[in-house]
């Protein structure tokens, strides 16, 4: 029953200020641990999170916990979580793991790091064809970080230091 309810709220919506934008975003399934869920997308229906008009930032991060560089600039995604409000900036963080190990080094890398950021893993084996659908100029390589606002986009195959982030942030906002 639990799982059932996890599921119907799962259909996130999103809206502009004046309602007129509508995204719903279904997960394919959801790993649940006692502090957070990570809910689990292809691409197809992640795709609509790439491109919501509603006046927030969004900074999406591509990464992995067996990244090294993308573990070294977790801490200042969640940096910029707690020091921007929420209506202002959303920070996802897509995890590219493989869903066998969610729960055995996904979730506890999370509690380790406490990470309070959304998080998603995308599990679309199909790389081929999707990354260059999230942006034109992306080999593939992680970290990848798209910031965006509106039809404001920038797209960096990159890792950051805090100061590069919030400085590329500050240029959308």
């Amino acid at each position: 029953m639990q799982k059932h309810i996890i599921y119907i709220g799962l259909v996130v919506f999103f809206f502009n200020c004046k309602g007129e934008q509508k995204i719903a975003l279904e997960a394919t399934d959801i790993f649940s641990s006692k502090d957070m869920e990570i809910p689990v997308y292809d691409f197809e229906s992640l795709q609509p999170l790439l491109t919501i008009n509603d006046g927030k930032t969004r900074i999406i991060n591509f990464w992995a916990t067996w990244c090294k560089p993308c573990v070294a600039e977790l801490p200042y995604f969640e940096l910029i979580n707690s020091r921007y409000p929420d209506e202002e900036v959303e920070v996802i963080l897509i995890s590219l793991d493989l869903p066998s190990q969610v729960k055995t080094k996904l979730i506890p890398f999370l509690d380790r790091q406490r990470i309070e950021s959304k998080v998603i893993l995308l599990d679309d084996p199909d790389a081929d064809s999707w990354i260059p659908k999230v942006h034109k100029d992306w080999s593939g390589a992680i970290p990848a970080t798209i910031i965006y606002k509106g039809n404001t986009t920038r797209f960096y195959e990159q890792s950051f230091t805090y100061n590069e982030l919030e400085n590329e942030l500050k240029k959308i906002l």
